[in-house]
């Protein structure tokens, strides 16, 4: 049996948090923008690894969306 989860995250800049944690993704996961929030699908065969990939994930997006924040209010915008 596959278990599965959906993680559904909102952020400032979701084009750029999607594009930095998709690298990370394995075989099992997809992360797409919809409807303005970072959702990713993680699909593992047994509970202690969707645990685990959820969990990496969780991490990974963390630092994304903290750097992307971070790099947003340190960039000098110029008309």
């Amino acid at each position: 049996m596959t278990r599965t989860a959906t993680v559904r995250t909102d952020v400032a800049d979701p084009d750029l948090v999607a594009a930095s944690v998709r690298p990370d993704n394995t075989a099992e996961m997809s992360t797409e923008v919809e409807d303005g929030s970072v959702v990713t699908r993680v699909e593992r065969g047994d509970t202690a690894g969707l645990q685990s990939t959820v969990d990496d994930y969780v991490v990974n997006l963390t630092v994304a969306a903290e750097v992307a924040e971070t790099a947003d209010r340190h960039t000098t915008h110029q008309s």
